[in-house]
């Protein structure tokens, strides 16, 4: 709770982006003072619900036009809220439609984060202006506003653009910097992990519809696959098995040439995210030639070395005239990633649905619980003589997420948020007393300042929404007809309602981590098989299959880490995995990968001879792979008797001068051996409590 406290308070600077929080709160007092002016106040609130929560769909780290998640997020809105008005006049009936439609919105994440926000403002909003009188008639006047709140947001977009294809541009950005701080970090550590999730995030940025592929700038094109290139390079440049010599003049030069590589992708990155003309400095640009007295670098070290050079070379002409994708063949690929267009992706979100309608799906079990508290909340607020129990279902919906961790920091968060907000904006209300214009002022104001800390402390943006809310309902004359004591109960209500439905109906990550642990190991293993059959049959490399097989590893491991942490945060006994065996397995996997990664650096020409010795030994990895995942999967201990074998044959064969692929395999049987001993790790102290 401290630590929830702490998060939920904390501002950061530098996540603020003003200029899109006005034009958000610029919307939202269009379609109210609009609306206001030729309807009435009722109508108001309703408009000003669909903008103020299309503006916040805009907000959410998505890949899709800013425009397209506004009127997606105004056109689930007004049918949720329609369907409400229809249902609202008897309480049974709408409780049943409140079930049905929060649990079709639960099932929403299976499509995507995005998807279960959006789909969360749907349920909360239909809760809120349902509340309003009206008529049929009325209610698709109210279904109309709503969407018109979405659209005024989605033209205040086009014609006044912030930082177009921010999102984008931020991701390559990141990914460059992520790189760049890995070369400085295999400076003075030359086997310093690396975390890919920037790489992934930035290959989801770069999938593109037809539409955007048409409109994106030259800038995007070409950085990402070659940031892709350098980290592998630089690993095998930075290790001292394969790459240069711990100490002495040759290490030294390899320190200069991952600080100089590291200064130009800073630059790169920095131009990007800005969208400015790069400006690489000279003193690092001499560092990346070879000297005057020729190569100081000898072996494998002097082959990753001149690669590095030539790639960074690459970066620097794509920072005058960018690039295409250039294929590992070498042949320019003007192909892009593709991503559904909104028709397209019907097909994508019902196979994704499809995916998780089982009983141990998370997504469904949250679907379920969601829609199950949703209902009582409603039923028991209906009960409470305080009226406006919406309250209590709107925090529930509002704070549950899939996994517990989040659901219990955001209800902690939403009842310290609500208290203050409650408090103040109460106070406000009961003290002046303020006339439907000053309290459509004072919603504008909580809704600026949401947008301005929308990426910020969650206790904060709970503050600013409560007081959205009290404003908004004063200007229909709802005013302070509740206390603060009935607004923080029923919150509180909706707060222990979602903490109790994860007690009768959990979903606990702890039990899956052996899962998630195997699934992981067995994305490593084809990685590993698929880079030592292109060692042993070079003439009949497939680099296609080698990414393919790196993108599901890199899949496999952040998902992964994600359960990790999640499990991290729940109640939960220890159950076969502790959390000392967890760290000590994952830093197995993580060394797998990187060795892997080294020795896709030095992947031989197509026209370098066969070698026996990697093709026997990835038969052996190859044939050992699924019983050891599924020993992980038992509580047992993996064999890898046979890829023992296969490595001492291997090495026997070149026991005089062994290759960059025989060192890697050593390195990488080390790394298997070592997955074992972690999972034997016994719970103590550092165990799930």
């Amino acid at each position: 709770m401290k630590a929830t406290a702490r998060a939920g308070l904390a501002i950061e600077r530098t996540r603020m982006e003003p200029l899109v929080a006005l034009r958000g709160a610029c919307g939202v007092a269009l379609v109210i003072g609009v609306t206001m002016w030729l309807g009435s106040p009722a109508l108001a609130v309703s408009s000003a619900f669909g903008a103020f929560s299309s503006g916040i769909a805009t907000f959410q780290r998505s890949w899709r036009p800013r425009p397209a998640l506004a009127l997606a997020a105004a056109g689930g809105l007004a049918v949720s809220t329609f369907l409400g008005y229809l249902a609202a006049a008897h309480t049974a009936t709408f409780v049943v439609m409140v079930a049905v439609w929060t649990l079709l919105t639960g099932m929403a994440w299976a499509v995507g984060p995005v998807s279960g926000l959006v789909s969360t403002q749907m349920v909360a909003v239909m809760l809120v202006t349902v509340t309003l009188p009206t008529s049929v008639l009325g209610a698709l006047q109210h279904t109309a506003l709503i969407g018109l709140g979405g659209v005024v947001q989605a033209a205040l977009i086009v014609l006044f653009p912030v930082r177009p294809w921010g999102v984008q541009r931020d991701a390559l950005a990141d990914a460059l910097a992520a790189v760049a701080d890995y070369a400085r970090r295999l400076r003075h550590d030359p086997v310093a992990p690396f975390d890919p999730q920037p790489l992934m995030e930035a290959r989801s940025a770069a999938a593109l519809t037809p539409r955007q592929a048409r409109r994106r700038p030259r800038q995007l094109r070409g950085y990402r696959l070659l940031a892709e290139r350098i980290r592998p390079v630089l690993a095998s440049l930075a290790d001292p098995v394969v790459g240069a010599a711990p100490e002495g003049p040759e290490r030294d030069r390899v320190r200069d040439l991952l600080g100089a590589t590291a200064t130009v992708l800073d630059a790169v990155a920095h131009a990007i995210r800005w969208g400015k003309p790069v400006r690489l400095p000279p003193d690092a640009m001499a560092v990346l030639e070879v000297p005057p007295t020729g190569p100081m670098l000898s072996g494998a070290a002097r082959r990753a070395a001149l690669r590095l050079m030539a790639l960074v070379a690459d970066v620097v002409e794509s920072s005058d005239e960018p690039v295409e994708a250039v294929t590992a063949e070498g042949a320019k690929d003007r192909r892009y990633l593709p991503r559904p267009t909104v028709p397209g992706m019907v097909p994508v979100a019902l196979r994704a649905l499809r995916r998780e309608a089982r009983w141990s799906s998370p997504v469904l079990r949250h679907a379920v619980r969601v829609s199950a508290v949703a209902s009582c909340g409603y039923l028991l607020g209906s009960m409470l003589p305080w009226g406006h129990g919406y309250w209590a279902p709107l925090t529930s919906v509002m704070v549950m997420r899939p996994d517990f961790g989040q659901t219990f920091s955001r209800g902690v968060a939403r009842f310290m948020g609500t208290l203050g907000g409650v408090v103040l904006g109460g106070a406000v209300m009961a003290l002046a007393h303020p006339g439907p214009y000053v309290s459509a002022v004072l919603a504008v104001v909580c809704a600026a300042a949401l947008y301005l800390l929308m990426r910020t402390g969650f206790i904060v943006a709970s503050a600013c929404v409560t007081g959205y809310v009290v404003f908004l309902l004063g200007i229909v004359g709802e005013g302070w007809s509740q206390t603060v004591a009935a607004r923080v109960a029923l919150t509180l209500l909706g707060g222990v309602l979602a903490m109790a439905a994860y007690v009768v109906f959990p979903a606990w990550e702890t039990p899956l981590l052996r899962d998630r642990l195997a699934d992981w190991l067995e994305t490593n293993g084809r990685y590993a098989v698929a880079v030592f059959d292109v060692h042993a049959r070079p003439a009949d490399r497939r680099p296609r299959q080698v990414r393919e097989a790196l993108l599901d590893a890199r899949a496999a491991r952040s998902a992964w880490e994600q359960s990790e942490a999640r499990a991290h945060h729940e109640p939960v006994r220890h159950r076969g995995l502790s959390r000392g065996a967890a760290r000590a397995a994952q830093t197995a996997l993580s060394t797998m990968g990187r060795v892997t990664m080294l020795l896709e650096a030095h992947l031989p020409a197509q026209d370098a001879p066969s070698s026996k010795g990697a093709e026997e030994f990835a038969a052996a990895l190859q044939g050992a792979l699924p019983g050891a995942v599924t020993a992980v999967r038992e509580r047992r201990a993996p064999d890898w008797g046979p890829v023992h074998e296969a490595l001492e044959r291997w090495q026997d064969e070149e026991e005089e001068r062994p290759g960059v692929a025989v060192r890697g395999a050593e390195l990488l049987v080390e790394a298997l051996d070592d997955l074992p001993e972690a999972l034997a790790v016994k719970p103590g102290r550092g165990g799930h409590t």
